[in-house]
C-alpha cells in the first residue's frame, strides 16, 4: 500500500494552458489535470479506458459521433480507442483515471499534450 498526496506530487507544465500531476499505480494511471479556459487537448485516442471526474470548471469532449459537455461534479466514461479532443470552456481541474496504466506517458510518447 502507498499513500499519495497531491500537494507533494510535482506539477508538470505540458503547455502554457495545460498542466498535470500523475500517479502510476500497478494497473491504472491517475492524473490531476489543470486546463485554462480555451485550452485544447488535440484529437487523440489510446488503448486505455478513461473516466474523467470534473472537480471544477466545464469541459467539452468532441467525438466522431458528437460531443459531451462535462460540468463540475460530473464523471464521464470514455471507452478504449475512442478518438476525442477536449476543450476547456472554463478554467478546469479534473481527475482522469486510466486503465490499464498509460504506458505511452511512461515512455514519453505524449507529444500531443505538449503543444
Amino acid at each position: 500500500m502507498k499513500l499519495h498526496r497531491w500537494n507533494e506530487i510535482q506539477k508538470e507544465q505540458m503547455s502554457e494552458s495545460f498542466a498535470r500531476q500523475v500517479i502510476h499505480a500497478e494497473r491504472m494511471t491517475i492524473a490531476r489535470v489543470y486546463l485554462k479556459k480555451g485550452s485544447v487537448v488535440p484529437r487523440h485516442h489510446h488503448e486505455n479506458e478513461q473516466v474523467t471526474v470534473l472537480e471544477t470548471g466545464k469541459l467539452r469532449f468532441v467525438f466522431d459521433a458528437g460531443e459531451q459537455i462535462l460540468s463540475e461534479g460530473e464523471a464521464f466514461q470514455i471507452p478504449p480507442n475512442a478518438p476525442h479532443l477536449v476543450e476547456a470552456l472554463e478554467d478546469s481541474v479534473a481527475i482522469d483515471l486510466f486503465s490499464p496504466i498509460r504506458e505511452d506517458w511512461l515512455r514519453g510518447d505524449d507529444a500531443y499534450l505538449r503543444r
